[in-house]
């Protein structure tokens, strides 16, 4: 699951590095910015130099012809530089103030047009649509500038580069640090067409993935037979895994797991039938790729190749911001080096490194000896390393539709789930006053609040019979999420710092909280080994999500390569990469070549580039875990969460003392492989 962040400031904001249209450049000649940067040294003293040339210098950059001449650029750079601390200080103060009413009504709204089409109310309209793909903030970089507010902003708090943020972090203030993160705030100048092109084509992406529901109980083999409940859907991919990941053990157990992967390989392979997806009116072999109604074999076209033109769509509305840049001029450089800062060319290396790692051969082997069998390509979300491995679904089925008929009895319960978890009574409550819980049309992700006075929201699916195992499951993740976004939004000494490094640091602190999910439900786990289990699960899923990571990596940088690319053929790519990346890091362990199961993940249709938050994020928790252990819980998240938005590597190291690193939970797992025997 996921954070879903307010639409229009983050688009904006990810569009980030020192750039300008290079359709409309900047008019401002190098002798006006020299004579601005001595008149304001003339003005304030000498030792303000460093600091006016690195302002003028990036308003020169974002200035064009229509914000007027050499002169105008002149005079506004001279009347607005605050040419010391305490003036500095006061619009500090101020612009606080003006940024959250901004970004937090911006949200509210957006929050409310999202409504019909991510909450389970009822059938979508055309208009939800519509309403859903608007962005209403779509003008406000270009108001910004128009108004000269960009500039002001951009002159007295200028941008610092990755670099310079993680060479200069360490000795920066809190004040500091505010500062510096209102530099990032308008160092683009996106046009409003190009942001809300990109807001349609995530919104129709999310709409589309949102409602690709399997009915598993109209899926047969080879001899007719269906092995799941009546009514059973499972949305793509996420229902769908995690269905494979609750039947180990179970009676039908692998044949469910089978029928389940023969579908998924035609949903990747885009020659599922049509009219299955999200239909209970058809029977569906997958082995065979037959469809028959009333017993009679009906002849069905394949979905057309909607999943890679959502794809495609994505990449050519974000690629058309790329020529206002001019470093972070592709759109993986912006989410990597500008959203995440961590350049992808780091984290691919360190994903390479982790999945060609030795400890691969052996925990697998020891998955093989648990499961007696040899494994099959699906093993890749193998779960019996978890607690509940050895508590039977329906007793968690039975135990969770019980305790929350319906989304208000989770609401009531987070108090209780928080002090569980060594949260103080006052801070318990005031966390759960702040997150409303909603039913989810989709799998359930969090929506953050932008704003003091609005709550956060938890959604998750709640079937008319309660919830089940794998929304309670995905309550408890998200509730992290929203954990996260209340203390790092209530607990900040500015709100500009709001937040967290990036969406990796917030899955981390959801995977804490989803790991502790059979323990919050009063299960006990007595199992003197489970500190070991804890580090195998971990690896082994950091395993499955890294391979998923670098296909979606390298579909970016084929994309970039191939920008007129058809459907069609973009769909031969993913599969030829999902199949080239299993073939490299996956095969030898599995005894398997060519398989297509890396391609699956909806984000990568719904969430460009968003996937390789996730195994960062495993790390992160891991890290997090054994420097909480035998602290207590509550404080230390609380701690830790508050320390706001820096770069990675300073977060890391004021929360745990050490940067983002495998290290440790290979370490760990080195330790479990020794202990650990069946």
């Amino acid at each position: 699951m996921k954070k879903v962040s307010f639409l229009v400031i983050s688009t904006i904001l990810v569009l980030a590095g020192c750039k300008h249209p290079n359709e409309k450049k900047s008019n401002i000649m190098e002798v006006s910015i020299n004579k601005v940067v001595d008149s304001l040294a003339n003005k304030f003293g000498v030792g303000i130099k460093p600091m006016a040339e690195k302002g003028v210098r990036q308003v020169a950059k974002l200035w064009i012809d229509e914000d007027g001449a050499g002169p105008v650029f002149e005079k506004f750079c001279l009347d607005n530089f605050l040419g010391n601390d305490s003036l500095k200080e006061a619009a500090f103060n101020h612009l606080l103030v003006y940024t959250e009413s901004l970004a937090g009504n911006f949200n509210r709204i957006q929050l409310d047009l999202q409504k019909f089409v991510q909450l389970d109310l009822g059938p979508i309209q055309p208009i939800d649509e519509m309403f859903a793909a608007y962005s209403p903030g779509a003008h406000y970089s270009d108001d910004m500038y128009k108004n000269k507010i960009a500039f002001f902003i951009i002159l007295n708090f200028p941008h610092y580069s990755l670099k310079e943020k993680n060479e200069l972090g360490g000795s920066w203030t809190r004040k500091n640090w505010a500062y510096a993160r209102f530099g990032d705030m308008f160092d683009s100048r996106v046009p409003a067409e190009n942001v809300q092109a990109v807001a349609k084509a995530l919104s129709d992406a999310d709409m589309y993935i949102s409602d690709y529901n399997i009915y598993v109980d109209r899926l047969v083999n080879n001899e007719n037979k269906t092995f799941f409940e009546k009514n059973m859907k499972l949305i793509s991919h996420w229902g769908l895994r995690d269905e494979i990941k609750a039947n180990y053990g179970k009676t039908d157990g692998l044949e469910k797991q089978k029928i389940i992967y023969e579908a998924m390989k035609r949903i990747v392979n885009q020659d599922i039938p049509k009219v299955v997806i999200n239909s209970e009116k058809y029977v569906w072999n997958p082995y065979a790729n037959k469809v028959t109604e009333n017993g009679k074999e009906i002849n069905s076209i394949p979905e057309p190749d909607t999943r890679y033109q959502k794809i495609l769509d994505n990449f050519k509305a974000l690629k058309k911001a790329d020529t206002f840049y001019v470093d972070l001029n592709t759109f993986i450089k912006q989410k990597f080096e500008g959203e995440m800062e961590m350049p992808q060319e780091e984290i691919e290396k360190l994903f390479v490194e982790f999945v060609s790692s030795s400890e691969v051969k052996k925990v697998a082997g020891l998955i093989r000896k648990r499961l007696g069998r040899e494994l099959q390509p699906f093993d890749l979300w193998y779960d019996g390393f978890k607690p509940r491995s050895s508590i039977s679904n329906e007793y968690l089925e039975k135990t969770v539709s019980k305790k929350y008929p319906n989304s208000q009895a989770f609401k009531n319960d987070m108090v209780n789930i928080l002090t569980k978890l060594s949260f103080e009574k006052t801070k318990a409550e005031f966390i759960a006053s702040k997150v409303d819980v909603d039913t989810a049309r989709g799998s359930g992700h969090a929506w953050g609040a932008a704003m003091h006075d609005m709550n956060s929201h938890l959604r998750t699916r709640i079937t008319g019979n309660g919830m089940n195992y794998k929304g309670y499951n995905i309550a408890i993740h998200e509730f992290g999420h929203t954990v996260e976004q209340t203390i790092s939004m209530q607990d900040m000494d500015y709100y500009v710092l709001t937040g967290i490094p990036n969406t990796a640091f917030t899955e981390a602190l959801a995977f804490v909280f989803q790991h502790r999910d059979i323990e919050l439900l009063g299960i006990k786990d007595n199992n003197p080994d489970k500190d070991y289990l804890f580090a195998l699960d971990d690896f082994w899923s950091l395993y499955e999500i890294m391979g998923v990571s670098l296909v979606d990596m390298n579909v970016w940088k084929w994309l970039y390569s191939h920008p007129d690319a058809t459907a069609a053929e973009l769909k031969i790519e993913v599969v030829r990469l999902s199949k080239d990346i299993w073939n490299k890091y996956y095969a030898e362990v599995f005894g398997c070549k060519d398989e297509v199961l890396l391609g699956v993940y909806s984000h990568m249709i719904s969430d460009p580039l968003y996937l390789s938050a996730y195994p960062i994020g495993y790390l992160i928790e891991f890290q997090l875990e054994q420097y909480i252990a035998g602290k207590n819980f509550g404080n230390e998240i609380e701690r830790i969460y508050s320390i706001g938005k820096l770069t990675p590597k300073e977060w890391m190291i004021k929360a745990v003392g050490e940067e983002v690193s495998a290290k440790p939970i290979l370490k760990s797992v080195d330790e479990a492989l020794v202990k650990i025997t069946n």
